[in-house]
């Protein structure tokens, strides 16, 4: 060897220039407010030049440009937390065709065309953590997912039951009651859509984020009015219900840690290889430790879902546990609070190369409502909220806090404080 490596290599000697940070790359879609709230009252101000988290003003829609379906908007800056508000809402008219595309379409709005096959409105809550990027990318591009994936199936949506092909042929020629003895209905092809929707805006996400070097998720609580039903398509720890004048309707399902415990653990049960031997599987009332090895306690695993059974503790059993805590203080792997969502692909544990992606799903539950059935009035109304709302108010606070049935109406029917659908 050298001289000069062996000077180089452990010699000490006069500190040399200062790598350059590399420069971050361009987002793949710009930090922007939502559409609804954009317009001669809320164009960009000095405040959001200065892109100072206490500067950030609170906007309502311009004047003029009402929100579709009597729907009403607001959001909670999020004190600090960080530079953006990581929280989106895109709205809009939901027009379905036939025939392919002409002419490319507006990026984020549903835009009525001459060639209208059936219409109908949409509303949807993003909410962001490790950034805002992935719910931006969200608000831009799941409901034009959506209209691909429902004009898919327009054809069969016309059709009382839904043609199996659409050529109108014949699938069974020996069985030609293929069709109704599956019981397929409209309302499953628009169930079909919304979820190959939320997995095509995922894998967008996906793309977009490791293109750009940004990283982050979100949650995604979808509403659509189509054909006379309601459905409502939830991805995270977002809820929405139905508020009527003495009574509240869950419209959604929350998924966190906590309440997908079986699906996750069942998971880490057929590919061992995801917990790459740091976590384990099995719950325990608590943490154990050192002291509880040859002790009898309490676990549970995948295929248990209220009974609890005893063993004895082991070497293995005490790594950490791949859903910790309970309540709002569950964690998947002790990262992420949710269990549902889009993106998070770069996403792994604290110092490790272990990935969380492969046990989030981003595969919606959704809920079908006929409205003709509810009998749903003009001051009826239905909250969307992300769980910013709901880690302070229950559904029943939230009912509460709307008007009683002492409560002057509008001249047209609608109570003066609630809008029929509520945004938060």
């Amino acid at each position: 060897m050298s001289a000069g490596w062996f000077r180089r290599r452990f010699l000490p000697g006069p500190p040399g220039p200062a790598p350059r940070p590399p420069k971050p790359r361009a987002s793949p879609v710009p930090y922007r407010r939502p559409r609804f709230l954009r317009g001669s009252a809320s164009s960009p101000g000095p405040a959001d030049t200065a892109r100072r988290p206490d500067a950030r003003p609170v906007r309502s829609p311009a004047r003029g440009r009402a929100l579709p379906w009597n729907a009403g908007y607001a959001e909670i800056i999020n004190a600090e937390k960080s530079e953006f508000n990581e929280d989106q809402a895109a709205c809009g008219k939901l027009c379905i065709r036939k025939c392919g595309f002409g002419a490319e379409d507006d990026q984020e709005w549903l835009t009525l065309n001459s060639e209208e096959f059936l219409t109908g409105h949409y509303w949807a809550l993003f909410d962001g953590h490790g950034g805002p990027a992935a719910a931006i990318l969200a608000a831009n591009t799941l409901h034009s997912c959506l209209r691909r994936q429902l004009e898919a199936v327009a054809d069969g949506m016309a059709a009382t039951p839904p043609l199996m092909h659409l050529s109108g042929c014949c699938v069974c020629p020996s069985d030609p009651q293929f069709v109704e003895e599956k019981g397929i209905r409209a309302e499953d092809l628009v169930i079909g859509a919304l979820e190959s929707a939320f997995q095509e805006c995922d894998e967008v996400i996906g793309r977009e984020l490791e293109a750009s070097g940004q990283v982050g998720g979100c949650t995604a609580l979808v509403a659509v009015s189509l054909q006379g039903k309601l459905y409502m398509a939830n991805a995270g720890d977002s809820r929405a219900i139905l508020v009527r004048r003495d009574e509240v309707l869950p419209l959604s399902t929350e998924f966190t840690p906590e309440t997908e415990r079986q699906r996750i653990q069942q998971l880490a049960f057929v590919y061992p290889e995801l917990l790459a031997d740091e976590f384990t599987r099995l719950e325990f009332p608590r943490r154990l430790k050192g002291d509880d090895l040859g002790q009898k306690v309490l676990f549970r695993d995948h295929h248990m879902s209220g009974c609890r059974s005893y063993k004895c503790v082991e070497k293995s059993d005490l790594k950490y546990p791949l859903i910790h805590g309970q309540g709002r203080q569950a964690r998947l792997m002790g990262t992420l609070a949710v269990s549902r969502g889009l993106g998070d692909h770069q996403l792994r544990v604290l110092d490790t190369s272990i990935r969380l992606k492969p046990f989030l799903l981003s595969v919606p539950q959704v809920i079908v409502l006929d409205m003709d059935q509810l009998q749903l009035q003009d001051d009826d109304v239905v909250v969307m909220a992300t769980d910013g709302l709901w880690d302070v108010l229950s559904n029943e606070q939230v009912l509460r806090a709307g008007p009683d049935a002492d409560t002057p109406h509008t001249g047209d029917g609608r109570r003066s404080r609630w809008a029929r659908t509520g945004v938060l």
